[in-house]
């Protein structure tokens, strides 16, 4: 039974403590936040101890990490320094330097540290990993909108938002951007609310990725162009199609040519992305989202972020 300690128990923290209360191959020992009266709400609601970060980290296996991002690095490396297995929400931290050394430190200890990209054990990261792009892919285009909602405003929609879908471009593209640039502006907080970034890979690909977090309405949505065809994904109803050669559905103004269309069923993405935490901290499994790939996308994010201050002077 891996002893597990929840470090902030805010929106998303509540959402850790109650998964890992329940999930039999674990204990939950404790939680802490720095607001007292959330910690013994959630504490109570789960009949654990509402105790100090100190006291968790030194008796827990495992600790998670789910405080506003400025205290990420904090909480992370005296958990790391204790030997403790560290899963931190995204993004890792708040600066490269921090994020770089979270990684040397798990590294020295040999202990597992795990950033929270929760898109990475969703079914829709899997289908579109899966799904048959028409030839060479070139073009990108993500879009993640949502209404206004006052939480997670300690930092703008690109570490908010916008980072999940830098991960999935990565991912798909199979390499970091060579260049950024970016505009947007703050409406409904005192950072960036909205932000349209261009990222330019080798080999002239490119790819658009919209995030707001002041739309009318939720939208999520990608679509990949490439040499042969097209991959169009919307989110919300779950749903794909490819158009490319030798497809399925024919399409009567382009002989040769189809649609295969796809679905799939969501799961408990949390969930998934804990079971992944506590098979790699057992060894039964490699970390699917380690601090590398955490800081490969929060390398990114920040030069979007520098990129829209620019473009604001």
């Amino acid at each position: 039974m891996l002893r597990v300690a929840v470090l902030g128990v805010g929106h998303f923290g509540r959402f850790h403590a109650v998964k890992w209360a329940a999930n039999p191959r674990a204990t939950l020992i404790g939680v802490h936040d720095r607001d007292a009266d959330r910690a013994a709400l959630v504490a109570g609601e789960l009949s654990v101890p509402a105790e100090s970060a100190e006291a968790l980290i030194a008796a827990a296996d495992a600790v998670v990490v789910s405080v506003p991002t400025r205290g990420h690095f904090a909480l992370a490396q005296a958990a790391l320094e204790a030997g403790k297995h560290v899963f931190v929400e995204k993004p890792i931290a708040a600066t490269v330097a921090e994020a770089e050394a979270m990684i040397a430190l798990a590294a020295e200890q040999g202990v597992v540290l795990q950033v929270g990209h929760i898109e990475r054990f969703s079914a829709a990261f899997a289908a579109v990993m899966a799904a048959p792009v028409g030839g060479r892919a070139l073009s990108f285009e993500a879009v993640r909108a949502a209404p206004f909602r006052p939480r997670s405003l300690d930092v703008s929609v690109v570490l908010d938002l916008m980072i999940h879908d830098i991960d999935l471009v990565m991912a798909l593209a199979g390499e970091a951007p060579l260049s950024v640039a970016a505009v947007g502006a703050a409406v409904a907080s005192d950072r960036a609310d909205f932000c349209v970034a261009t990222l330019e890979f080798s080999g002239g690909r490119r790819a658009v990725i919209t995030a707001s977090r002041v739309s009318l309405a939720m939208e999520r949505r990608l679509r990949v162009l490439g040499t042969e065809g097209e991959l169009s994904v919307d989110f919300l109803a779950r749903t794909y199609g490819v158009l490319r050669r030798g497809g399925v559905e024919p399409v009567a103004t382009m002989p040769g040519y189809g649609v295969d269309r796809g679905a799939w069923v969501d799961h408990d993405s949390l969930e998934a992305e804990q079971a992944g935490f506590l098979a790699a901290v057992l060894g039964d499994a490699p970390c699917v989202v380690p601090g590398e790939a955490g800081l490969a996308a929060l390398r990114v994010a920040l030069a979007v972020e520098a990129s829209l201050l620019g473009s604001q002077k």
